[in-house]
């Protein structure tokens, strides 16, 4: 009878994995809680066996080869079964969510709206690990292997489980100085002689599109002393007085709420498109600690979300 290598091959794929993320035996060591020669000997027993390099390493980089790449899509999805396997069993012998929560979350709205907010989830499910990824990149859940993102916006994978959490809108702001000095836009026209300051990352940039309570459209191509890509920058702009700024609520909510910056415009909407919402690989939907988390995020943000409080 032949061997079983079952036990031994899912810690050798376990080693690829987290090698292959990291891009680092060191940085994979720490991410696991193993020592990098175990991993390494993990690693060369599993090429070994296949008979194929799955890894190109130097003293200085690890990068995956074609074959480690096919191979590495095929692990993921193992190893998150095994995952998914092991957190209902320990459902039905009740036990709570527990294991590796992988988050995927937006860069600057994840910092200011949810990093904040892990603590207390660890503190609330103390079975449960976070690894959290802050960034502006579009994370594929499937093949990254992550367990839940949180996305801002219109959403298009249908192969993801969707949970809106909460609305936003965008508005135009100024400092107080700003308009005690330039004066108050009255119309949308008027913004043409105004510092306007550009995000970007605006789909319609340069030209803010807004409509007003009669359903009148208008569409005006700003221009100011400031463009930038990272919209922290254009509010710090905004509150020393540089110029106007068209922005989402969730990310001045606070320079609102204390008067840094002011509504501009008010009786003008907008085009803005989704919302916030919590999402999941349909394959993992049901798991306890994906579970979790998205209904512990939708309890934070009802019945209104933090920056509007």
């Amino acid at each position: 009878m032949q061997q079983s290598h079952e036990p031994a091959a899912l810690a050798e794929m376990a080693a690829f994995a987290a090698i292959a993320e990291a891009r680092s035996f060191t940085k994979a060591a720490a991410r696991v809680g193993r020592d990098a020669t175990i991993l390494s000997r993990r690693l060369q027993s599993l090429e070994e066996r296949l008979g194929v390099r799955l890894l190109s390493r130097t003293t200085r980089s690890v990068s995956l080869t074609e074959a480690g790449a096919e191979f590495l899509v095929r692990v993921r999805a193992i190893l998150a079964s095994v995952d998914e396997a092991e957190a209902a069993a320990s459902a039905h012998a009740g036990g709570g969510p527990r294991g590796l929560l992988r988050l995927a979350l937006p860069g600057t709205f994840g910092r200011m709206w949810i990093g904040p907010l892990l603590p207390q989830f660890l503190a609330e499910f103390p079975d449960v690990r976070i690894e959290a990824e802050f960034s502006n990149r579009f994370a594929d859940l499937v093949a990254e292997n992550f367990d839940v993102a949180v996305r801002l916006g219109a959403l298009e994978d249908s192969r993801l489980v969707a949970r809106k959490v909460a609305t936003r809108r965008r508005l135009l702001c100024a400092a107080p100085s700003y308009l005690a000095r330039k004066g108050r836009p009255e119309t949308p026209r008027a913004l043409l002689g105004h510092s306007c300051l550009g995000f970007s990352g605006f789909q319609t940039f340069p030209a803010w599109e807004m409509t007003d309570r009669e359903g009148r459209r208008a569409r005006v191509e700003v221009s100011g002393p400031l463009v930038s890509d990272d919209a922290e920058v254009l509010v710090e702009a905004a509150v020393q007085g540089v110029g106007l700024m068209m922005s989402t609520d969730w990310l001045v909510g606070r320079e609102l709420a204390d008067g840094r910056l002011v509504p501009v415009l008010e009786e003008w909407t907008l085009a803005d498109e989704g919302a916030v919402h919590v999402v999941m690989p349909s394959a993992k939907g049901q798991a306890a600690k994906t579970r979790a988390f998205a209904d512990w995020i939708g309890k934070r943000f009802a019945p209104e979300p933090p920056w509007r409080r």
